[in-house]
């Protein structure tokens, strides 16, 4: 008898911007408010990966194991 499986796809984009900044923090916060702009909109070009996992809802997991505590 086959089985239901739910399968998580997550997709990888990645880019790296080049940001003038007196600090680590500082260019990190450029680079997020950038971001959060949209002044950076990444897309297929971007792409680094893909990964194939089981899906695992960590609320379900957690209300069966409390479940089985009782």
């Amino acid at each position: 008898m086959s089985k239901v499986y739910q399968i998580e796809i997550e997709e990888t984009l990645q880019r790296v911007v080049k940001i003038e900044a007196n600090s680590l923090d500082e260019a990190i916060d450029i680079a997020q408010n950038r971001y959060s702009n949209q002044e950076y909109v990444l897309d297929y070009e971007d792409y680094k990966g893909v990964e194939y996992r089981e899906y695992k809802d960590e609320v379900i997991k957690e209300k069966k194991y409390k479940e089985r505590e009782r």
